[in-house]
């Protein structure tokens, strides 16, 4: 009876039904709905390890007599091959770098309104003390771990890549021109100025 069972999905000879799809099929379809999105994600670790077959491939396939023209044509290839793919590999990381940078300074710029409000409030004798006062120190910590840096010293040589002399007096105190007095501060992002700072400057008497 068991016997019978088996066999009745099957035809007299022996062949499986029309209606039946072997479960390959059906796993094969579900990968390939799958492929795309991962090809799409993966592009840029594909091209490496394309790469880095190809080299192997080309090691792999070197002819045994090694004075061979043949195997001095597949060396200079091997070695070339070699070369391009250390330089992609150098440009893939400095566009890397480049872009990580490019987005930190988009959002220190973009928080920059906010440090010059916590500026106003300090002089105005706002943030002397309370939780505000604690919540803009670790903002402005956070920050400076992302390479954030003031320019804000008085009493240093005036430096057009740095500052923006709004005001300029003449003083008999000075030697060269001098900042003496920041109207905004001025800020950097390792050492690229993101900001001048907006300055009195005291120049020697004439």
């Amino acid at each position: 009876m068991a016997a019978d069972n088996d066999n009745g999905n099957q035809t007299p000879g022996g062949e499986p039904e029309e209606n039946q799809e072997p479960q390959s099929q059906q796993a094969s379809s579900s990968e390939a709905g799958a492929g795309p999105a991962a090809e799409g994600s993966n592009a840029q670790g594909d091209a490496l390890s394309q790469a880095e077959e190809i080299l192997n491939s080309a090691g792999a396939e070197a002819p045994a007599d090694a004075g061979s023209p043949e195997a001095a044509e597949l060396r200079n290839d091997l070695l070339r091959l070699q070369a391009e793919y250390v330089n992609y590999r150098r440009r893939v990381e400095r566009d890397r770098d480049v872009a990580r940078e490019m987005a930190v300074i988009g959002m220190l710029n973009s928080i920059l309104p906010v440090l010059d409000d916590i500026d106003a409030a300090r002089q105005h004798g706002d943030l002397a003390e309370g939780p505000f006062a604690s919540i803009a120190v670790k903002l402005e910590n956070t920050l400076k771990g992302y390479g954030l840096g003031r320019i804000d010293e008085t009493g240093v040589e005036f430096d057009p890549n740095i500052h923006e002399a709004l005001i300029q007096q003449q003083s008999a105190d000075v030697q060269l021109d001098t900042v003496t007095q920041i109207l905004r501060t001025g800020y950097k992002s390792n050492d690229r100025v993101l900001r001048a700072a907006q300055v009195i400057v005291s120049v020697p008497e004439q």
